[in-house]
């Protein structure tokens, strides 16, 4: 399944939700496997700097715990625990701050490699509950497929990355159910 034709997240939430995709769970593919997968990935997303094993294997963490954040975005129940504690981790790692300027305040980070990316993912997630449009980035229900999107529907109500394809497959499951009597 190609997946380029799903629409973007405005602004730095594409950058969350392409990290929250490195792990493709249909295909089985993970972009943060290793050092090369990674420097793969990061050149695509303008992060400078290589991610030794211990940093991935945080970084697989934290893009579980964001992923469980937006598979709650279903529900609108707001950040879980596990998604509360990886950010901050993050933060505090990323070294993330709140600079001021005549015009507002922003979120600023420091550091290189997956340090830069992590500040990235931090300042993006702030900003996005702050301008109400987190609660738009969803993860997939189908869990063979679990691909981050992010939700267009006017009612914030969407379920799957593409109706096209996993909402077509649940529906076709459901007739599949009703049909045989399970």
């Amino acid at each position: 399944m190609s997946r380029t034709v799903y629409p973007s997240a405005p602004g730095e939430l594409e950058f969350v939700r392409s990290f929250v995709n490195t792990l493709d769970v249909e295909k089985g593919t993970d972009q943060l496997r290793d050092g090369t997968s990674w420097m793969a990935w990061a050149t695509e997303h303008q992060v400078r700097g290589a991610a030794s094993a211990a940093d991935l294997a945080v970084a697989r963490e934290v893009r579980e715990a964001i992923r469980e954040a937006m598979i709650a975005n279903h529900d609108r129940s707001g950040l879980p625990a596990g998604a509360i504690s990886a950010l901050d981790m993050i933060a505090d790692r990323a070294n993330v701050k709140v600079r001021f300027s005549a015009t507002g305040a922003r979120l600023r980070g420091s550091g290189a490699g997956i340090d830069a990316a992590f500040a990235r993912i931090v300042t993006a997630v702030a900003e996005s509950i702050a301008d109400d449009t987190w609660t738009r980035l969803k993860a997939c229900v189908n869990d063979e497929c679990q691909w981050a999107f992010y939700d267009t529907s006017r009612s914030r109500t969407g379920q799957w990355c593409s109706m096209s394809i996993c909402g077509n497959r649940a529906k076709q499951s459901r007739w599949r159910a009703a049909r045989d009597g399970s």
